[in-house]
């Protein structure tokens, strides 16, 4: 049996009454959310796998805890996601029932799926089930099933984001689950006394596994915003958090509050509260370097990054007692092998290496559901995962992402070109606020580097011509933009992504 948050097995004493998650007015300590989870363990502990209808709300949280201590898998479900892959979602995982709040109204496509709502205020279990159809277990409960199951049970099947097709339900056991929090643990000094804020969705590996069962792994405390908002941080931090997860959108409008010239007491309380936090962390995708320096310049400290994705949870991370490097996301985590490969399959070193990042370990999903040739596709024969990333590992191990092989490296006049640093170049510019880069194919090069700028001011916006000047002479010329096409915004996802295949068909 893996245990996976052995805290909430038999709180008693000081324990029980310990905060462990906060959703605006509404606090569960350990004690009430063991209490709530165990009694829904028991209501769904016949059931195959179990959909969750990913709210940032404490429900979610009861109705994730429950199933893991039942070793029921979990399918977290965007309430954002539409019909078509919703419906496709549903049809893979075969959930026996959904869980969710009593205020939130399911789609049609959830209609045949029997309902568990789950009340986190209510003063028992606070769990009800009711509809039709679905199996799994009874409506009236059922008898427990055999609890948690042994480490390569599986915890939760999470879609990925389907940019190549629809998404791929990515299996992740209980030992994959165990293996990264425990090596964040390791790399972050990661203890009981913790108390980790943020406002990430709780659908997905970053928010939900990281942000919610790390804290609860270790014991400590989450205190979740709901909707993000630099008031909001300041003041969990200021009152008692010590940790501080987001994604490079949210950590891009701390720094603009922070660089703001008359942002007066705001300004003065987010600086003071990010300053006194043990530990800042970006993740989801690359923060920029000129975002990095506005934080440190304004409260003396660094954001770390990592590097992780769904098939593969964490892969790499910045210590807490490491050197802090914008730009980087620093050595491969405790128990994961990281290598660069050439696209012909040659193993690549040294640090002027760029090639495909490939990794294994405990941290690996089990596979994709019902895609053995998808999952056979993923693998190499000896066991690694091709994760579809570039980057490059400089000599003490620090890796640097490139981007997506797919739509971040640009090869341009037999050159390869990383999108990446060309945007942290953009960026340092004043009058961008925002820019992303991608290769379009051209007669003459191969590809040519596309800039896609959002000005400061829109209706001011830099030249091409300068900022092309601007890479050439802090680059390379090869690296210029060819093209510079400006935006109102950026297409982003809901973890703040930019979404590049977007770009490419406007």
């Amino acid at each position: 049996m893996t245990l996976l948050l052995p805290a909430l097995q038999s709180p008693t004493g000081p324990a029980a009454s310990r905060e462990a998650v906060r959703f605006g007015d509404l606090s569960l300590t350990y004690g009430r959310l063991a209490e709530a989870s165990a009694a829904l363990a028991a209501r769904i502990a016949d059931a195959g796998r179990v959909a969750v209808w990913a709210t940032p709300t404490a429900e979610t949280v009861i109705a994730v805890v429950a199933a893991l201590r039942a070793g029921v898998p979990v399918v977290p479900l965007n309430p954002r996601t539409g019909e078509r892959e919703l419906a496709h979602i549903l049809a893979d995982s075969e959930p026996t029932a959904v869980l969710a709040g009593p205020a939130d109204e399911l789609p049609p496509a959830l209609e045949k799926v029997r309902r568990v709502t789950v009340d986190a205020r209510a003063e028992t279990g606070g769990a009800e089930a009711y509809g039709e159809g679905g199996g799994g277990a009874p409506a009236d409960g059922g008898a427990p099933g055999p609890g948690e199951g042994g480490p390569e049970s599986p915890a939760l099947i999470v879609y990925t984001s389907g940019t190549t097709g629809p998404p791929k339900g990515a299996v992740l056991p209980r030992r994959a689950v165990a293996a990264s929090l425990d090596a964040l643990e390791d790399a972050w000094g990661w203890t009981g006394d913790d108390v980790l804020v943020h406002a990430l969705p709780l659908f997905h590996v970053h928010g939900l596994i990281l942000g919610v069962l790390g804290p609860l792994r270790r014991g400590g405390s989450l205190r979740h915003l709901g909707a993000f908002s630099a008031g909001g941080v300041a003041r969990e931090l200021g009152s008692g958090g010590t940790m501080l997860f987001g994604v490079p959108t949210m950590y891009h409008r701390l720094a603009e509050v922070l660089d703001a010239p008359a942002g007066g007491a705001e300004r003065d309380a987010l600086a003071g509260a990010l300053a006194g936090a043990r530990l800042l962390v970006s993740g989801s995708a690359a923060l920029p370097v000129h975002d990095h320096e506005r934080i440190a310049a304004a409260t003396g400290r660094r954001v770390i990054e990592r590097y992780g994705m769904t098939e593969t949870l964490m892969n790499t991370g910045i210590r807490a007692d490491g050197v802090p490097r914008p730009g980087t996301v620093g050595p491969p985590l405790a128990g994961v092998e990281l290598r660069l490969v050439e696209e012909d399959g040659t193993v690549l070193e040294g640090p002027e290496a760029i090639g495909e990042i490939q990794v294994r370990g405990p941290n690996l999903f089990t596979g994709y559901l019902n895609r053995p040739d998808a999952t056979a596709a993923a693998h190499t024969a000896d066991g690694w995962f091709r994760t579809g990333d570039v980057g490059t590992v400089d000599t003490d191990g620090y890796v640097t992402i490139v981007g997506r092989k797919a739509t971040d490296l640009i090869k341009s006049g037999g050159y390869k070109i990383g999108a990446g640093e060309i945007e942290n170049v953009l960026l340092g510019h004043p009058g961008v606020r925002e820019a992303a880069v991608t290769g379009e194919a051209d007669p003459d090069l191969g590809e040519r580097v596309v800039a896609w700028v959002v000005a400061a001011d829109p209706d001011s916006p830099p030249a091409a011509e300068e900022l092309a000047d601007l890479v050439a002479g802090q680059l390379a010329p090869h690296k210029r933009p060819r093209t510079v096409r400006y935006l109102d915004a950026l297409p982003r996802n809901d973890l703040g992504k930019i979404m590049k295949r977007s770009l490419h068909v406007r």
